[in-house]
């Protein structure tokens, strides 16, 4: 178990992404998100991160549901804010957001005081929690002066009070998180998709900012939705189809990584979870099979011949931490 900064809260180094068990894109059934999360337990995973976002609560409660029976002292869960939820009369559903359930509520924009708190017991509600131990603020990229201004005062008081035990913000991109990590006290960010073998944008400023300042990151989207994964013409690469100059990077990597008799898979989380910075991996799931594979492959050793290859035929940057080596 890796500490969040220097907060109370520990987490798994590999840890369950529940937005998939939230018909991500596709319906996933009660049972299979309930066997999703059981096996991650059974793996040894206890660090489980959600949102409201995910699904319009149905993350949150599926989760909730599923973790019940477990003592609470052994488990680490977070949930975000950002993104309040409003009953909605809409009809159809929530697709163009991304996942498959009916619209019964819209998603409302929301960084102040108020709306985080007002989120953060809804979420409660919805988990069957009387807390939760980490909250990050959820994607205020269009919303930062709001977001700075109210919703990151907020969440420290929520963290001055002992409501939550960590704070920090979650997002698709690197600039604004670095600037999470050097000008307020989160103890940790999650950073999504901006540190994998295809994209080290993270490795610029957010990372070394982080590990100089003694703050956590906890790495998400490590196979970039899908490339890294299962590399090939039509796969998705950040939530839409992959450029071919991508599909043939990640092509090269797979090939590297066949000759050395591992996986690409492999070599994508133990890429991840090498910098000193980071204290988690963050995979999404949506069954019991996808969990013990990702349980599977975290803890496959990648041969350190891979790495010095990857350096010699450009795909990673020598200043990049790697499994075998110590940090530059």
């Amino acid at each position: 178990m890796n500490r969040l900064g220097g907060s109370r809260v520990e987490v798994s180094a590999l840890s369950f992404g529940a937005a998939a068990i939230a018909n991500l894109y596709s319906e996933v059934g009660e049972a299979q998100a309930h066997d999703a999360v059981e096996a991650a337990w059974q793996r040894g995973i206890r660090y489980f991160d959600t949102a409201p976002h995910y699904g319009l609560g149905l993350s949150e409660r599926r989760l909730g549901a599923a973790l019940r029976d477990r003592p609470r002292g052994q488990y680490t869960i977070s949930t975000k804010v950002g993104r309040r939820l409003e009953p909605s009369d809409g009809t159809g559903d929530d697709l163009a957001h991304g996942f498959a359930v009916p619209a019964t509520h819209r998603r409302v924009w929301d960084f102040s005081a108020d709306g985080v708190r007002r989120t953060l017991e809804a979420s409660l509600e919805r988990l069957g929690l009387d807390r939760v131990d980490v909250v990050y603020l959820h994607d205020p990229d269009e919303h930062a002066e709001e977001a700075f201004r109210e919703g990151y005062p907020a969440l420290e008081k929520l963290r001055g009070e002992g409501v939550v035990g960590a704070i920090g913000a979650g997002m698709n991109q690197a600039e604004m998180l670095t600037r999470f990590v050097r000008d307020t006290d989160v103890d940790v960010v999650l950073c999504a998709g901006r540190y994998t073998l295809l994209d080290q944008s993270a490795l610029t400023d957010l990372l070394p900012a982080a590990r100089e300042r003694g703050r956590s990151v906890v790495i998400g989207g490590a196979f970039n939705s899908g490339l890294l994964a299962n590399p090939r013409p039509g796969a998705t690469y950040n939530y839409t189809v992959a450029p071919s100059e991508l599909v043939e990077r990640a092509l090269r990597l797979k090939s590297v990584a066949d000759r050395h008799g591992t996986t690409l898979r492999a070599a994508a989380l133990a890429f991840c979870a090498a910098h000193p910075a980071v204290a988690s991996v963050l995979v999404g799931a949506r069954s019991a099979h996808e969990v013990r594979d990702c349980a599977h492959q975290f803890a496959a050793r990648v041969p350190g011949a891979f790495w010095h290859d990857l350096r010699t035929e450009g795909l990673l940057p020598a200043d990049a931490p790697v499994p075998t080596e110590e940090p530059s």
